[in-house]
C-alpha cells in the first residue's frame, strides 16, 4: 500500500464495457466511469484516499460482490489481521482469477486459479504483526505454495521493501513474477 517505488496494488477488471476496480488507490486510479469499487480491506490505510477516489467515479468502496457483461466477482476471506480482510475470486470466459494482494496464509481458496496476484510484501520471511494478529506472507513460500496448488500463473503485488531490495539484489521469485505498474493481462494470452 504505502511503498516506496510502486502504485497501491489494484486491479481493474474489464469485460466489454463493464469496468471493476479492486483495491488501488492514489496513483493506481483508473480513468472513466466503473460499475464498482470492491476493496479487501474496508479499513485499510489507504481507505479514505479510496473513498474520495471512488466518489469521482460515483461510486461507493467497500467490500461486496460484483457481477457485469459475464463477469462474476466475488470476496474470499483471507487470513491477514485482526479484523475480516478479504480477496476476490473473479470468474469470466471459464477462467478464474484470484486477487489476493494481502495474507498471512496461503487461501485455500485460491488453489487451481488461472491466475493469482498474491502477497508480495516479504522476500523470505513472512512479516508479523505486533501483537501476532496476522501479517503477510513471503514470496518465496507463496511461490512454493502456489505452485503444489496448482496455481497455472503467479504474479506478485503489494510488494514491500524486502522484496524490493530482493528485487534489486538481481533474486527473482522460483515460481512467478513481481508485477509492474500498469501491467496488462489479457486472458487469451495466459497459455
Amino acid at each position: 500500500m504505502n511503498s516506496p517505488r510502486f502504485a497501491p496494488a489494484g486491479l481493474l477488471v474489464e469485460r466489454d464495457r463493464a469496468r471493476i476496480m479492486l483495491d488501488g488507490g492514489p496513483g493506481s486510479a483508473p480513468d472513466g466511469p466503473l460499475q464498482a469499487w470492491l476493496v479487501t480491506d474496508d479499513r485499510a490505510e489507504l481507505i479514505r484516499e479510496i473513498r474520495a477516489l471512488a466518489a469521482e467515479r460515483g461510486v461507493e468502496p467497500g467490500v461486496g460482490a460484483g457481477n457485469a457483461a459475464g463477469l462474476r466477482i466475488r470476496p474470499r476471506k483471507v487470513v491477514h489481521t485482526s479484523h475480516d480482510t478479504y480477496g476476490y475470486l473473479v470468474e469470466a470466459e471459464g477462467r478464474r482469477i484470484a486477487w489476493a494482494p494481502e495474507f498471512w496464509r496461503f487461501p485455500s481458496w485460491a488453489a487451481g486459479v488461472d491466475l493469482l496476484f498474491a502477497d508480495g510484501a516479504g522476500w523470505d520471511r513472512p512479516i508479523r504483526f505486533a501483537g501476532g494478529v496476522g501479517g503477510h506472507a513471503c514470496v518465496e513460500d507463496v511461490a512454493r505454495r502456489a505452485g503444489e496448488r496448482g496455481v497455472r500463473r503467479l504474479v506478485f503485488a503489494h510488494i514491500g521493501r524486502p522484496t524490493i531490495r530482493a528485487a534489486d539484489a538481481g533474486l527473482r521469485p522460483p515460481f512467478g513474477v513481481l508485477g509492474r505498474d500498469g501491467q496488462f493481462v489479457h486472458p487469451r494470452r495466459w497459455r
